[in-house]
This record gives structure tokens, sequence and C-alpha cells, in this order.
């Protein structure tokens, strides 16, 4: 069925003001002022959102769709995410990792999660490998999986800096982006290195040594949770200069300090020069977001959300960021770094994800691949054991 979305204040990000736009199938076929004129042989739904605000739905760059967990055994593992999860927080498109336990999970169970949520509505991707060295994978590389495995679309969450690490050297380190690397060239996919950052004192001195010791682009070196600590965000944004990709954790209230939210870390970065298309904000949903002491002992422990995403954009747009100007970091950035070429933007040709949102800016509707999932703030669409 087509649908017709009558007086929609587009923002693609970019702002667009009032205008129409015609879905068939999965794909935007029409953007424009002018109200498109169907013949009454077809059939189709209309919606008139009364000038409501239409944005990109988001792209959640970095999601346990498996569950995470496990660092406090096995009765602390987090169950998979479930599909409304996503979509009442308007996160239509999402890559999946694995992060501590990539034993028990591992790319088998990833890659099977990902075709889950295709079937059931959304885009899904994923990452080959976990935490640690030698990586996790289907085929026996990094390399082929990429190659050989559809959505396998790059290496992570590979953790550095931390206690819970293999201890990498710097040339097993190379030779991991290497493999992202090339695959990445031989199938037009991101081929990055999505590298998880810890606590520790080294912080992103391998990132950086690995940038002066190889030929790799820096694009490769993806480092997320950057602002978990305040000395670690510092000490990461000059790698924006350098061509990195930085990706910003939104962490649920109570558990951003020692470092900064999602928030304040986008306008600490807003705020110094640094090119505004190298930031991305993702919201670790469905992790274990395990705080430890010297010892490596877990003193508190939560779990990630896909609406801190939303709770994020609000919180900027209060702090007097304009919504185009805070949107790309949950769209177009991320699109672009991940190559998803028809994703993060509504333009015509481009896949039909996107989301309604009210004067408060809240969701009310969402769209994934053509279908509403979300209206009047209720899902339409569940998982297919939600409601068991």
């Amino acid at each position: 069925m087509l649908q017709l979305i009558k007086n929609a204040n587009v923002f693609a990000p970019e702002p667009l003001g009032v205008c129409h736009v015609l879905v068939a199938n999965e794909t935007i076929i029409y953007i424009g002022k002018e109200l498109p004129k169907l013949d009454h042989f077809l059939a189709f739904e209309e919606t008139d959102l009364d000038g409501a605000s239409l944005v990109p739905g988001f792209i959640d760059a970095h999601a346990h769709i498996t569950g995470g967990g496990g660092e406090t055994g096995p009765a602390s593992r987090v169950p998979p995410v479930a599909l409304s999860k996503f979509t009442m927080a308007g996160v239509t498109s999402v890559v999946g990792v694995l992060g501590t336990d990539d034993i028990t999970r591992n790319t088998q169970t990833l890659v099977t999660q990902a075709y889950g949520l295709r079937e059931e509505g959304i885009s899904a991707w994923c990452h080959t490998g976990g935490y640690h060295l030698p990586l996790t994978t289907l085929t026996g590389n990094a390399r082929s999986d990429i190659v050989f495995i559809e959505p396998v679309i790059g290496v992570g969450e590979l953790a550095i800096s931390d206690h819970r690490s293999s201890q990498p050297t710097l040339d097993e380190f190379l030779r991991v982006a290497s493999d992202a690397h090339v695959a990445g060239l031989m199938t037009g996919k991101a081929g990055i290195l999505h590298i998880h950052m810890g606590d520790g004192e080294r912080g992103l001195s391998m990132v950086r040594d690995a940038l002066n010791a190889s030929e790799i682009p820096a694009r490769v070196f993806n480092p997320t949770h950057i602002n978990r600590n305040k000395p670690l965000f510092e000490e990461a944004l000059a790698l924006s200069h350098r061509g990195c990709y930085l990706d910003i954790t939104a962490f649920p209230k109570g558990h951003c300090e020692p470092g900064w939210s999602a928030s304040e870390a986008f306008l600490r970065y807003q705020d110094g020069d640094f090119p505004t298309d190298k930031l991305t904000i993702s919201s670790d949903g469905g992790g274990c977001l395990a705080h430890f002491d010297e010892q490596g002992v877990a003193t508190r422990v939560g779990i990630g959300c896909p609406s801190t995403l939303i709770e994020t954009l609000q919180e900027l747009v209060l702090n007097n960021v304009s919504i185009h100007q805070a949107l790309p970091v949950f769209t177009s950035n991320v699109a672009d770094l991940l190559r998803l070429e028809n994703k993060g933007r509504l333009h015509q040709g481009f896949d039909a994800d996107m989301i309604v949102l009210d004067d408060g800016h809240n969701i009310t509707d969402v769209m994934a691949r053509g279908r509403w999932h979300v209206r009047n703030s209720s899902p339409q669409i569940m998982g297919k054991y939600e409601n068991t």
C-alpha cells in the first residue's frame, strides 16, 4: 500500500519546511511542497501531520541485540532486546555487537538475531568478534566473515584500555584493523574496527600508535564510550581532526559518572573546533553497564536502553541546539560511517525510515521500512514473543 504523509515539517536532517511525502513499499518516492495527485484506483493510506516534525529514523550503531552482561555470573546475562524497545525509541536501524561475553554468545547468534529483527520489520546488521582476541568469528577470520556474511559489516567491539580486554599488542590490533579495512574495500561495507574504550590509563594511546605506524585510514578506527570519563573524552577529541569517527554513549541517568552525559559531551564537542560530521551517538542498548573497583569487582550494574537516544535529543533541544544540528549524530553521520547509502536521510529514493515528533519532541509515530511500527505513541508491531 502507498503511504501519503501530508503537511510534515521535514528535517532530512536539514530543514525542508512543510512538505508532503509519498512512500511506496519500503522507499520514499517523493518529497515536495506540491501535494501529489493519486489515482482513486490506487490503494493508499493518508496521514496528515498538521505541521508536526518528521525526522529520519535513528541508526543505533552499538546495541547488544543478543543481550550483554555476564560479568557477575551466568544469571547476570541480559536478555536480547525486544523489537518494540527499538521502535518505541525511534530506532529503525541497529548494529549488533558482542561485549565481555563472546563465548556463550557468538557471531552465529548475533547474525541470527540480526536476521530475526529484519524479519520483524527493522533494518539490522552486526559486527564480528567481541572484546577479545582471538576474535570469535563464524568462518574462521574477520575478513571472510565480512566478505561472505551479508549482515556483518565490521569488527567489534574490540576492547582496549580495559581490565576485561585480552590486552592486544599493537601488531595484533593493526592486523584486525587491516582485515576490517580490506574486507570493507572488497564489499563496500563499513569495514571499521569498532573499539570499546575502558577506563584504563593507557586511554587511546594504541589508536594513536596505530595511526602513526600504519597506512590504514583513520576512519577505520572507531572508538566508542569516549565520554565514560572526562580525561578520555578530552583525549579523544583530537582524533576527530585526524579523520576518526568518535562514538558517544547515551548512558541512562545515574550511569554517566565519572564522565559526561551524551548531551553534555555533544555540547562540549560542538563548542570546540571539531568536525561536525565525525561524531555519532549510540545507546549500548541491552548492554550491561558495570562499574568496577580497582580490584576488578563490579560495584554496581545497569542496563543500556535504546530510549536514551531520544532522551538525549530532547536534552539537546532544551539546551538550545536546533533539531537539524542535533539530528546528524543519530542519523546521517551514522549512515556515512557505516556506508548505509539509503539510510539516515529523508530523500527521494531512500528507505522509508522516519519518526514523527510532537511539539515537545516526544515520539508519536515511527515508520520502519515503509510500515508504521508506532502510531499515537503505541506499538503496532511487536516482536514474536513480546506478548507471550
